[in-house]
């Protein structure tokens, strides 16, 4: 073991006539401890809220979405046929959208109607796992189509539209849609009523509200979209591959074409969460450095106490670069055992919070009701370099003051 390290870690050791320091030094090494762990718990929170928010949104909406500008896609198989032949697609489904208003029992709500290929399992494997009650087989054409208004088919909607038009399964509804004539001609109505096959609580306030599912051919009929769609959605294997298919499929599907992602339907929320979690890390790192720059006191009261000591080392040979470095590595020790309890106490409430659910939260806000954990590696690298540097640059002025000290002067008194 080098010498200055030899001495540094003596220095830590408490004496009677020094216990104070000794104790201050603790205190530092706690609060480096705390800052760290709240900050690990902290990003351990936001990134589980983060990617749940992320899971339940694009469960229900497009990862990748290929449309035409200027009408309907009449060649969806062969689009879908060509993206599902990418290798990190897992699967693509065609769709309608269209917008109508939902009546039931005097309550009339605006919705936006999503026509769904319900025998293509990429696009309803995640819609499946929110269903609460009924399902989606029953997304089928109605056989009584002769009655006035005419039955079209049945529907799947959110729990926070079931509770507004208080609709529940079996229910019938009526839903009334604006339709532009063939050939670009007068804007019309059609009317139909449909029955309520599934109610689905995805937890996103805005899809359980509005969102209503249908089988595509019956949105097809009922839209005037009959043998065409309004676009194709691929489902990916993995979402980091997002933009590397999209460029894919932009080069497959140029103009008058479009392909959108994810990223772009969600581009505010991610770069809201991004910027809160900027925000969060940077407040909590300055509680570190708070902790941390406690060390600049308590090295300086060490370095005051040591002063006949740093000048018997002086005149033993001792450089000023030695003396430094006494009291760098003495500060970094106490970083050091304060990170690495911090980064042990992080883990430790990060696991506690992910299995053992003791904080609530307001499911009707958030779409779920405890704390959602997802622990990165990466995260605990970061904050035990900042934390040690921050711990290193603490204790630069009071070694170059220790290496300052004239022996002469200190022997004296």
């Amino acid at each position: 073991m080098r010498y200055e390290l030899l001495i540094a870690l003596r220095y830590l050791r408490a004496r009677r006539k020094s216990a104070f320091i000794s104790i201050t030094t603790i205190f530092t090494a706690v609060g480096v401890t705390i800052g760290v762990a709240a900050l690990i718990i902290t990003l351990s929170v936001m990134n589980g809220f983060q990617a749940s928010l992320r899971e339940r949104v694009l469960s229900l909406s497009p990862q990748i979405q290929i449309i035409k500008y200027g009408g309907s896609i009449a060649n969806y198989n062969e689009i879908e046929a060509k993206a599902d032949a990418i290798e990190q697609v897992a699967g693509s489904d065609p769709f309608v959208v269209g917008q109508a208003m939902m009546s039931a029992d005097h309550r009339v709500s605006g919705v936006v109607v999503r026509g769904i290929d319900t025998g293509k399992t990429a696009g309803t494997a995640q819609l499946r796992r929110f269903i609460t009650s009924g399902d989606l087989a029953s997304l089928v054409p109605h056989a009584n189509r002769a009655a006035d208004p005419p039955l079209i088919g049945t529907v799947a909607i959110g729990r926070s539209l079931a509770d507004k038009l208080k609709a529940g399964l079996h229910d019938r509804m009526r839903m009334i849609a604006p339709i532009l004539a063939a050939g670009g001609g007068e804007l019309t109505t059609r009317t139909g009523e449909v029955e309520v096959g599934a109610i689905f609580d995805s937890g996103v306030s805005f899809i359980d509200g509005s969102v209503v599912f249908i089988g595509l051919a019956q949105a097809q009929q009922f839209f005037g979209r009959e043998g065409k769609v309004d676009g194709v959605e691929v489902k990916l294997k993995n979402l980091d591959d997002t933009a590397a298919v999209a460029e894919r499929l932009r080069r497959l599907y140029p103009a008058p074409y479009r392909v959108r992602s994810w990223i772009e339907f969600n581009q505010a929320a991610s770069a809201g969460f991004a910027m809160l979690k900027r925000v969060y890390a940077l407040v909590l790192l300055m509680l570190i450095g708070v902790a941390a720059f406690n060390l600049v006191a308590t090295l300086i009261m060490v370095v005051m106490e040591k002063r006949k000591d740093i000048a018997v080392l002086m005149t033993m040979g001792a450089t000023p670069r030695d003396v430094r470095t006494i009291f760098v590595l003495k500060g970094l020790v106490v970083g050091g055992v304060g990170t690495a309890g911090g980064l042990m106490l992080g883990s430790l409430g990060s696991y506690l919070l992910a299995h053992y659910h003791f904080i609530e939260i307001p499911r009707e806000i958030y779409g779920i009701s405890t704390l959602p954990i997802e622990v990165e590696p990466l995260n605990f690298v970061l904050v035990a370099l900042a934390s040690i540097a921050l711990c290193l640059a603490a204790t630069l002025y009071p070694a170059r003051q220790a290496s300052r000290q004239s022996p002469v002067e200190a022997i004296r008194s």
